[in-house]
């Protein structure tokens, strides 16, 4: 009985491990960017440097784990704003307010994605076709009542998505030390919805 209570609190402990290592490496990306190094993640994490390579092989491996988690967060959000019924200028906000809560994280990860693994790329361009898809839906209603523009969906999406990231990987041209999708929401909003209503 006590080999499984030892064995239990292994495991437990390696969970807990890997949680603080993922949750680390987020909060350092997040203010530092992608290029932080494995060792002042394990140093602030309060580990040995090893231990981070006995859960993630490699840096771009733990990279991959925070992006997958990063990307089930978004997707969780995201996923009940289609069938709420919102209209789009609900749905934009709703996006803004999700974004803005990862705001560091996702601003570093747009402006350093060329230096990146493959992986991570992919991981990138499956998070906004898992995005383009919820919004898809709703600019397919607002298009069936005649309220917005006959734009192809991918455009909507991809201008949209265009202007969010201007204005982050610009931010402090429009928001100098502040979060600029607090400061910019509204005008985000609105100035999107004025192209493409009728």
């Amino acid at each position: 009985m006590k080999s499984v209570n030892v064995q239990t609190k292994r495991q437990e402990q390696k969970v807990q491990t890997r949680q603080r290592i993922l949750d680390t490496a987020f909060r350092l990306y997040s203010t530092g960017g992608f290029s932080v190094p494995t060792n002042r993640i394990a140093q602030e994490a309060g580990i040995s440097h090893g231990a981070v390579f006995l859960h993630f092989p490699t840096r771009e491996a733990l990279q991959l784990q925070v992006l997958k988690r990063f990307t089930r967060e978004m997707g969780n959000k995201l996923h009940d704003l289609s069938k709420t019924g919102a209209g789009i200028r609900e749905l934009l906000h709703a996006h803004i307010l999700i974004l803005e809560e990862y705001e560091s994280f996702y601003k570093n990860l747009i402006s350093e994605i060329s230096a990146l693994p493959d992986g991570t790329k992919t991981m990138l361009l499956s998070l906004h076709s898992m995005t383009s898809y919820h919004f898809d839906a709703v600019f397919r209603r607002e298009k069936r009542r005649g309220r917005i523009k006959d734009i192809p969906l991918h455009m909507l999406f991809n201008t949209w998505l265009g202007l969010l990231h201007y204005y982050l990987q610009n931010s402090e041209l429009f928001a100098p030390k502040k979060s600029v999708l607090k400061r910019r929401k509204d005008e985000l909003v609105n100035t999107f919805i004025s192209l493409i209503v009728r």
